[in-house]
């Protein structure tokens, strides 16, 4: 109850800000700017993802906007420098659900020789309806975390070698949500179960799990960045229940009057990227790495989103998941 109280008017924690400030807000007054960051930002094109870009470009960082819709990408690009004429940015494609595209997409920006210290996986998707990825997996854990764990993966090298030649502190965020913590059992074999069984397919429940996945993935990668002695860091964020498309997925009555009821719950978009644009810049986060933030504070996660073990887990059955060579959704073992 207590919590509630401090969220709803916008009681300001540890870090200085609160549920009601903004991404302009979290970043004023950075010092040094970012101009000389290169940020990739998936999902920029609407909502979160796009204040999130149109913030950071505002602060002078280059960006690379991956987009399935490259029309989409290049109005968000249009909409940007209409504001900030000077920005840098890049419109390329990719398609998370796809692990093919993911691939091309990462060949394709280690094509363009430019440093990357900042990846940002943002990209979300909520749907009611049943569905495969092309790789044989259930689409909503395909786009929110597969594709990015894969993406993730084939830029992290490219991350750590920036950072060492740059000296600059390498970040990735990882957008997940609270409902993370609305899954609970074996991730592993629901997976398993919702992708080859349509009737066992509960769309708030794959979401959950998604995301779930999003912060056990923040917590083995930043273990592993720690052994590698890597100057990058991984951190997890919940940006807020804000009114985008992906909470929009059906129109009508019963829902209109839902968020109308709701009104004071949800934050404004500027307000939703805040905790996102928080993470990804400010230079008290230097060298902090495997948290989970809500608010622009740290918070914490579900017992199943912090256990380790789980954390391991999941990383080798995704290991397995995008292997370009043997290819099996599900190994037997799980």
């Amino acid at each position: 109850m207590l919590e509630t109280v401090k969220y709803l008017i916008g009681t300001t924690g540890p870090s200085g800000f609160s549920s009601k400030s903004t991404a302009e807000e979290v970043t004023a007054g950075l010092c040094p700017d970012l101009r000389c960051i290169t940020a990739i930002i998936t999902g920029a094109t609407s909502g979160i993802g796009a204040e999130t870009a149109r913030v950071l470009a505002k602060r002078g960082a280059r960006l690379v906007l991956p987009a399935r819709s490259l029309k989409a990408a290049e109005d968000t690009k249009a909409r940007i420098l209409s504001e900030f004429p000077a920005s840098e940015i890049i419109v390329m494609s990719l398609d998370l659900s796809s692990l093919d595209s993911v691939r091309r997409f990462a060949a394709e920006f280690q094509s363009l020789n430019l440093p990357l210290n900042l990846l940002i996986n943002n990209a979300g998707k909520f749907s009611y309806d049943h569905g495969v990825s092309e790789d044989g997996v259930e689409m909503t854990f395909a786009t929110n975390y597969l594709g990015h764990f894969l993406l993730t993966k084939l830029l992290l090298k490219k991350m750590i070698e920036t950072a060492a030649k740059t000296g600059v502190q390498g970040r990735i965020v990882n957008v997940s949500s609270s409902i993370h913590s609305w899954f609970s059992g074996d991730i592993i074999r629901y997976l398993a179960l919702i992708t080859k069984n349509k009737s066992e397919y509960d769309g708030t429940r794959a979401y959950a799990l998604s995301k779930l996945a999003n912060v056990l993935h923040t917590n083995e990668l930043s273990r592993r960045l720690t052994e590698m002695e890597a100057n990058v860091t991984v951190n997890c964020v919940h940006p807020g229940i804000v009114r985008t498309r992906l909470t929009r997925d059906r129109e009508g009555l019963i829902t209109d009057l839902v968020f109308f009821l709701a009104s004071k719950l949800l934050k404004t978009i500027p307000q939703a990227a805040a905790t996102t644009c928080y993470v990804a810049t400010n230079p008290r986060l230097g060298n902090v790495s495997g948290k989970y933030y809500s608010d622009c504070n740290e918070a914490s996660t579900s017992k199943l989103g912090s256990s380790l073990a789980e954390a391991a887990r999941l990383w080798a059955a995704s290991e397995a998941m995008v292997s370009a060579d043997s290819y099996r959704p599900f190994p037997p073992q799980y």
